[in-house]
């Protein structure tokens, strides 16, 4: 994100999401659900949205989207 130039947009993130993936990169759904992970993703997204365009609307259908194509 820091080569994107959105590096100022995530501080904290890794700490938000410490937990959530393992060493190996799958994600722990003993430690957190999935629908709480998307839905703290969704959040993050729309600050950025309303820090980048003034809305956050810009994210919405994130979470629907993500838990149509990937819950299983």
């Amino acid at each position: 994100m820091g080569q994107l130039g959105l590096g100022g947009h995530f501080r904290g993130l890794a700490a938000q999401l410490d937990g959530a993936f393992g060493a190996n990169g799958v994600f722990t759904h003993d430690c957190l659900r999935f629908v709480d992970f998307v839905d703290e993703v969704e959040e993050l997204l729309e600050d950025v949205a309303r820090q980048e365009q003034g809305d956050k609307e810009a994210a919405d259908g994130f979470e629907e989207y993500v838990l149509q194509h990937y819950s299983g």
